[in-house]
Parts: structure tokens; C-alpha cells; sequence
């Protein structure tokens, strides 16, 4: 069960983050289920670097969309500076 919860997490995190940065990024459903379950991972990650979160504890709705909209704002940047 905790892998459909990840799945569909990971899912809203990565559609709520494609909703804040619009714009024309590659992918679907599954493309945007990936990109918030790494949004998890790197909210995950900031979190517990800036002492939010305990060894056990991963990041939550709000830190995965935060995390996603870095992963989205990395992945424009290096697109940019690949076609130019």
C-alpha cells in the first residue's frame, strides 16, 4: 500500500508543480508521478539539512511540490543553456 500512497503523492506533488511553473515540459502522467516522487526526495533531503525533519521522517505534500518545482526550475536551466 505504501508504494500506490508514494505513487499517488508523488502524482499530485508533481501535477500541483507543473501547475505553479507552467510551461512546455516533456511527459505525461507517469513522467509527472516521477518528477514529485523526486520532488519528495529532494524536500526530503533540504529538510533534514536544515534540521525540519528527524532521520525518520520524509517530507510532506508541501515539501515534495517545493522540491519538484526545483527539479523543474534545474531542468529548465540546463535545457536553456543546452539549446543556446
Amino acid at each position: 500500500m505504501s508504494l500506490l500512497w508514494t505513487a499517488l503523492i508523488g502524482l499530485l506533488a508533481g501535477a500541483l508543480a507543473k501547475a505553479i511553473m507552467p510551461g512546455k515540459d516533456p511527459g505525461g502522467i507517469i513522467i509527472t508521478m516521477l518528477l514529485g516522487i523526486a520532488g519528495a526526495m529532494v524536500g526530503t533531503f533540504l529538510g533534514r539539512s536544515l534540521g525540519w525533519y528527524s532521520a525518520g521522517e520524509s517530507a510532506g505534500l508541501i515539501s515534495a511540490v517545493v522540491g519538484a518545482v526545483i527539479l523543474l526550475l534545474a531542468y529548465r536551466m540546463l535545457r536553456g543553456k543546452a539549446t543556446s
